[in-house]
Order: C-alpha cells, then structure tokens, then sequence
C-alpha cells in the first residue's frame, strides 16, 4: 500500500463491555442470604425457634438504629410507614419466623428448594403491584413451578396426599418474602438501600422484641459457640448487612438483571447444607431444584421480556 492510501485502517484493542456494578452488587447479597437457610438449620437444632426468628430481627434493629442515628437520617413521610409496614412484615418477621420453624422438621438442602420459588413469586408480586398485564405464559410457568415444589415437598414426605405442615410453613415464608423484597425494592429507589431495610427493622422492633422476651422467659437460650455464631450470622448478615448489597444492586440496576442472580441462591444453599451440614445430596433433591430453579428463570424471563 502507498503511504497516503485510504485502503489502510488503524486497529485498536477490543473494549469489552463491563458488567454494571449493580450485577456485583446484587451477587454479594445473594451469597450472603444463602447460608440463611443452613445456618438457620443450624441454629434450630437446640435454641427456640420464637427466639431464633425474633432475636435476630431484635440485635439487627439496634444495628439499624445506631446506623440511623449516627448519619442523622431524617423520618420518613408518613405516607411511606405503611409501605415499610410491609417490608417488615414481609422480610423482618414472616420468613425469619416461619422458616425457623419450619428447618426444626426438614433438611436445609429441602428448604432450599421450596424457598427457590422465591424468584418466581417476587416476579408475582412486582407484576401485580405494578398493574402489569404480563402473557399467559408467564402465569403456566409460574403455576408450574408452583407444582413442582409441591410434588417436590409430596416425594420428600413419602408420597403422602397432604403437605407436610413444614412445607406449609415455607410455602408462606416464601410468599412473605415475595412482598418484602418486591416493596422494598421500589422503596429503594425513594429512601435508599440500607435506609430500607434498616427503617423497617426499627419500625418491627417493639412487636419482636415482645416475642424475643416470651421465648426467653419460656425457654432460655443455651446453645453451644457454633449455634450461637449462626445466630449472630442471621442477625448482623441475613437479617440487615446482606440488604445492604441486595437493595443497593437493585437500586443502580439494571433491575431486570440484577433479579435474575436471586436464581442462584437456592443452589449455593443446598451446596453449603451438602458441605457444612453434610446433608446428603440426594437425586430428588437435585432434580426439584433444577425443576423448581428452571420455572422460576422462565416466569423472571417472561415477565421481563418487552410487551408489543
């Protein structure tokens, strides 16, 4: 080629795109709410579960308060409580509770699998909220998920024709869940990521203080380091910091990326109860998971996809 020939053409490196910091975000909340369900198994095994489930929400409250008072945020309107009410109700004291309750009569791994429904249900409880009007497809993959925890909880339970009263339990946590997470991360976007969380274990502090105090007087909590190292977990981690990094990476987005991650905390779960509980990792095990899992990826799926 000559010296001015226009034929040749400079070649730079090739930039890939960089994933937003929200999917990372968004990651480390995920890894962090995935030992709730083993460690709550673990802590079970000889505390109460009243206290489990409340005395978490109780220690990661004045957590929230200390953290509230020390930046000197202000209250929110009053119009928001209700919404907060929610989150509460949903993420500080329903599923704490219920699962706690629930891991006293069933193995972490088959939690994990019921509780994989959550993604699915979040999507629910968005597209409602929102007043979307999503395809019928979305609703058949969701149902279908639906039927197979349940047909999943029916084989673990011996083929019996009624639910075992645990997978009730989680079936509701799960629901609980749905809301709190939905609602929170719309309130997110207005108050913040760990103002969220933390304004709403201060607005459900004196109701789970009063049942922490009720499970205390009936039973006092005597457990070994490693039970009480579990609850401290639950506490500071699943109950307050693992909000932090969950809500943030919703809040920077994108969203509809970002909740997709939440697919992979059931299968971190079931692989921490297989290594630290050693739980055996049964084929039923593994194939309502991918079963549950695969529902849950394609109702997010469809639900995210743009409408004509």
């Amino acid at each position: 080629m000559k010296e001015h020939s226009s034929a040749t053409v400079q070649s730079g490196p090739l930039i890939l795109p960089r994933p937003s910091p929200g999917i990372w975000w968004g990651l480390v909340g995920v890894a962090a709410f995935s030992f709730t369900v083993p460690f709550t198994r673990v802590a079970v095994a000889i505390m109460p579960p009243l206290f489990i489930g409340s005395g978490r929400a109780v220690v990661a409250a004045v957590l929230a308060a200390a953290a509230l008072a020390i930046t000197r945020q202000r209250l929110p309107h009053p119009h928001t409580w209700l919404r907060l009410a929610l989150v509460a109700g949903g993420v500080v004291a329903g599923f704490p509770l219920l699962t706690s309750y629930a891991l006293t009569a069933v193995p972490a791994g088959h939690g994990a699998v019921v509780i994989a429904l959550l993604p699915a249900a979040t999507a629910t409880v968005a597209v409602l909220r929102a007043g979307e009007r999503p395809a019928a497809l979305f609703w058949a993959v969701t149902v279908l998920g639906s039927l197979a925890a349940i047909s999943f909880a029916l084989l673990q339970s011996g083929g019996a024709a009624q639910l075992h009263w645990a997978d009730l339990l989680l079936l509701g946590a799960v629901a609980c869940a749905a809301v709190g997470y939905a609602e929170g991360g719309l309130l997110a976007r207005e108050l913040g990521s760990w103002q969220t969380i933390a304004w709403a274990l201060v607005l459900a502090a004196p109701a789970m203080l009063v049942l922490a105090v009720v499970a205390v007087r009936d039973q006092p909590p005597s457990a070994t380091p490693t039970q009480w190292a579990a609850f401290g977990y639950l506490a500071v981690v699943s109950m307050f910091l693992g909000f932090f990094a969950w809500y943030r990476g919703l809040a920077i987005g994108p969203m509809t990326q970002v909740s997709q991650i939440q697919l992979l905390q059931p299968v971190m779960s079931i692989c921490w109860a297989a290594l630290l509980l050693g739980e055996p990792l049964t084929w039923t095990t593994v194939i309502g998971a991918v079963a549950v899992i695969l529902c849950a990826a394609a109702a997010v799926r469809v639900r995210l996809m743009p409408t004509r």
